[in-house]
């Protein structure tokens, strides 16, 4: 039986291989984005094998000082291990953590919503994201506006 873990530095090389099996769903990562940012990830693990990831950014604060929104990003679970709640652990262990710092909201873009809806997340207009567009969707190479790209937007108030 595996266990959510904090990441540490000898699981970047794990993390980034992870990443890559999803060239679609998740936005690609350096290794060394993944090593510097390694106090964001949690891992899933079973025995010593990482089976699944997940991070967190923090949003600027953009005229709306008393808004705080977190980003979960880079959730991916080894394939050939989903539908058996390694995901729900990785998320649930995620918003958790990030409760202690008391945000607004916590945010995601994905193309799986009813995943998340499951864990409490609701569909949010990108409009209302102009932080999270100016940060990441501005440089993305995949779509070329932010507004039209196929991930659906959901964030979760706490």
């Amino acid at each position: 039986m595996g266990q959510v873990v904090r990441a540490v530095f000898k699981d970047a090389m794990a993390i980034y291989h992870l990443i890559k099996e999803y060239p679609v769903e998740v936005l690609p990562r350096s290794l060394s984005d993944i090593t510097t940012n390694i106090d964001r990830f949690f891992v899933y693990k079973e025995e010593k094998e990482i089976i699944g990831a997940v991070a967190y950014k923090v949003l600027p604060e953009v005229g709306k000082e008393d808004e705080h929104i977190i980003e979960i990003v880079s959730l991916c679970v080894k394939k050939g291990n989903h539908k058996h709640g390694i995901g729900r652990a990785l998320v649930e262990t995620v918003v958790m953590h990030l409760q202690q710092f008391h945000p607004t909201k916590i945010m995601l873009l994905t193309f799986t919503p009813k995943f998340f809806a499951k864990l409490g997340f609701k569909r949010i207009s990108k409009r209302n994201l102009y932080n999270k567009i100016y940060l990441g969707c501005i440089n993305c190479t995949k779509y070329t506006n932010p507004l039209t790209c196929p991930e659906v937007a959901m964030a979760m108030k706490l």
